[in-house]
């Protein structure tokens, strides 16, 4: 099979390439990610995907396009709500939309078969609307979009990326999940009294 592999990140990905290698798969990775902010994290996640493909040797294709201005017009009406009103559900699936319908373009504009995502390693992220849109910007672009749970390799990706020292986030990527795991996070210390 031939496979655009969209990477949100060097460690996530590197939680996916054993799986598909053992289904005797050798993706193209995809770099697209006008989401990830500020810019020096953008830096920080590309450089270290490039490294990553590097080290083993994968051919990668990035589009290199800091999209500050681009994401906030995405996903402006869900931020204008407030994670409260369950924006951060509807934020994300604006944001997955966003990657994936780039991804699903390239795969059909370049002859791959089919797409897939490194976001489906992630445990924080809605495997059900990734696949949802995937499925439909496939369809859209007539190509396929390869679906796998690829979670079981989440912390080993983790592993991975440490011991290339490789970048590791703290955060999804966008600017919106940085305030607020540090909202959450500031928050659980003052309950502790810490």
């Amino acid at each position: 099979m031939n496979l655009l592999f969209h990477c949100c990140c060097a460690p996530c990905a590197a939680g996916c390439i054993d799986r598909l290698a053992e289904e005797g798969i050798r993706p193209r990775l995809f770099w697209y990610n006008p989401n990830i902010h500020p810019f020096t994290e953008y830096q920080n996640r590309r450089d270290a995907l490039v490294q990553f493909a590097a080290s083993g040797n994968f051919n990668l294709e990035l589009i290199d396009e800091y999209g500050l201005r681009s994401f906030i017009r995405t996903v402006y009406d869900e931020m204008e709500n407030g994670p409260a009103n369950g924006a951060a559900a509807g934020r994300c699936s604006r944001c997955y939309r966003l990657r994936l319908e780039e991804a699903a373009a390239n795969a059909a504009a370049n002859g791959f078969d089919a797409f897939s995502t490194s976001l489906l390693v992630s445990p924080y992220q809605n495997h059900e609307a990734i696949r949802r849109i995937g499925e439909k910007v496939a369809e859209q672009y007539g190509v396929s979009f390869l679906y796998r749970d690829f979670r079981p390799g989440f912390r080993e990706g983790q592993a991975k990326a440490r011991t290339f020292g490789l970048y590791a986030q703290k955060y999804c990527g966008c600017i919106f999940s940085e305030e607020e795991r540090y909202t959450q996070q500031g928050k659980k210390r003052e309950a502790s009294g810490a």
